[in-house]
């Protein structure tokens, strides 16, 4: 099978940090900021498409129609987060033909019982070994020979221990994922037994305020970490932006006087296309 496109990113850049998005817009800030990938967060959608916590709520058809959209706005690749797969082997092999359908060029898949939870919340299930390893290897029969690279990720560290989780990212790769991730390690130290231990590419949850320290890439290079993800710094920024705004607009009746960090109309119009849907228009006389 050829290298993947994240196959072909890690090559190129070496470790990797890139960001979290949920919907067109903020993919859009992300490829404008000059990231290689992304990566759509079940989390972030549950919050911004429901309001609702990641607590197994959000569906398989909402979350792959949001990473259709996601896709088909950027032309960078995006990995997705499929949870568990929404279910058993059969609903793991539909739900990697549907993302491959979609656009995305890989996902996460993980070992919790469904209804699954956030990584870094309290009370986390995980399914058998063996029931994950299988589920492993329906989606790589529903991926063949395509550009999809798949993340074995697992929440055994919080449940029965790191002997266990580094046993089951190895697992997991001998049928066939194509990177490693012990979810929600809880110190430097932890990090460094999966770093040496998983093998490698290695992803490194950045979550600030979780579980897991928030470290700089090149530490976490350091540490055998190759792709860097901080899935809700973008979510946490803009929740707060938008709160800050609108209790300005609440309680003074106006936006004078916050001008910035916001972004201009003009550099608005232009990030999401209106000129280039301006000349389409007058193309077809609809000028």
């Amino acid at each position: 099978m050829p290298p993947t496109r994240i196959h072909q990113i890690l090559q190129q850049v070496g470790p990797t940090a890139f960001a979290g998005v949920y919907d067109a817009l903020s993919a859009k800030l992300a490829e404008r900021a000059g990231f290689p990938l992304a990566f759509v967060s079940g989390y972030s959608v549950a919050a911004t498409f429901l309001g609702e916590p990641d607590l197994g709520i959000l569906t398989q058809t909402e979350m792959i129609d949001q990473a259709r959209r996601i896709c088909a706005s950027v032309s960078i690749p995006v990995i997705v987060d499929a949870d568990t797969g929404y279910g058993n082997p059969l609903n793991v092999f539909r739900t990697v033909r549907e993302l491959i359908a979609a656009g995305a060029a890989g996902c996460f898949l993980e070992d919790q019982v469904w209804p699954k939870r956030c990584g870094h919340m309290r009370g986390k299930r995980i399914v058998d070994r063996q029931e994950y390893v299988q589920k492993i290897r329906a989606a790589v029969e529903a991926r063949g020979d395509r550009d999809f690279f798949l993340v074995a990720r697992t929440d055994a560290l919080a449940v029965q221990g790191m002997d266990e989780a580094i046993a089951r990212v190895i697992a997991a790769r001998q049928v066939g994922a194509d990177a490693s991730f012990v979810e929600a390690p809880s110190s430097v130290e932890e990090l460094a037994i999966i770093g040496r231990q998983a093998p490698a590419p290695n992803v490194a949850n950045m979550i600030e305020g979780g579980r897991t320290p928030v470290l700089p890439r090149d530490e976490l290079a350091r540490l055998v970490f190759h792709l860097i993800l901080y899935p809700l710094a973008g979510l946490f920024s803009a929740a707060q932006s938008l709160a800050a705004m609108y209790a300005k607009l609440r309680h003074e009746g106006t936006s004078i006087g916050a001008e910035e960090p916001r972004m201009s109309f003009e550099e608005f119009n232009a990030l999401i296309g209106v000129e280039e849907k301006y000349r389409l228009a007058e193309r077809f006389g609809a000028g």
